[in-house]
């Protein structure tokens, strides 16, 4: 199977077109490590560590939900997994495509597809099942989370992260990153799309999938480095389990 599969694929309403067209604007700067995608570099050392602490990526088959340019599924297939990119960005995936085949990244494809489409195809293939960064970017994220539920196998591992939906949120990811800092463009996130844990909690329980880790993500702007910490009030991370 080749780096791109061009299957057939439906198009489910579950995307909102601004959204695709935000990240297809900018889909030539994912590589570019001071562009906008500046923070998604910057932390992914920080998730691709706890994600592996939790799963051992090694050998396991994984699909990264929203994969964008492909920075996570790249590094998840350095560490020896098997892994799957989707996305409906095509100008994105096409960029991930592009850098996988110059890099020379082994065991990484992509797919334009939706996480729900493809949990119709391909259920309970997955030992891991990546969502990062994009929940808050879809209609119906309860929707993401139970094709998520629906890919992973029995005794796999989700993992997810977002932001919180809160005063605290909104001045930190929205006014000092957006606006401030100008760490992310101005528009990247929408307030009334942020997702509190506890609701996040939910639609994992309703789809059948056991929490087992709450983490917090702290950004010093001093440093400039991520770091984990036990305040979910803005960015956190969330891993979960289907049980056999």
């Amino acid at each position: 199977m080749g780096i791109w599969d061009n299957e057939a694929m439906t198009i489910t309403p579950n995307a909102d077109p601004a959204e695709l067209s935000k990240f297809s604007e900018l889909a030539h700067r994912w590589w570019d490590t001071e562009s906008e995608f500046k923070p998604l570099h910057a932390l992914n050392p920080l998730r691709l560590r706890w994600i592996d602490e939790h799963a051992l990526l090694a050998g396991k088959r994984v699909v990264d939900i929203g994969c964008g340019g492909g920075i996570l599924a790249d590094a998840m297939a350095r560490k020896q997994a098997d892994v799957l990119g989707i996305d409906l960005a095509t100008k994105s995936l096409r960029v991930a495509q592009l850098h996988a085949l110059e890099a020379g990244t082994p065991n990484v494809r992509y797919r334009e597809i939706s996480a729900e489409d493809l949990a119709a195809e391909r259920a309970a293939e997955f030992d891991v099942v990546t969502c990062m960064e994009m929940l808050e970017h879809v209609p119906d994220p309860a929707s993401v989370v139970n094709a998520c539920a629906e890919l992973v196998r029995p005794d796999g591992w989700v993992f997810f992260s977002t932001i919180h939906r809160n005063a605290k949120a909104f001045a930190t990811a929205i006014v000092a990153a957006e606006y401030l800092l100008q760490l992310l463009p101005r528009g990247t996130h929408e307030y009334a799309r942020m997702i509190k844990p506890s609701e996040l909690a939910t639609y994992c329980r309703n789809a059948g999938l056991t929490v087992v880790d709450l983490t917090g993500m702290g950004y010093h702007p001093v440093t400039q480095r991520y770091f984990l910490h036990q305040d979910t009030s803005v960015n956190y991370l969330l891993a979960a389990r289907r049980l056999a």
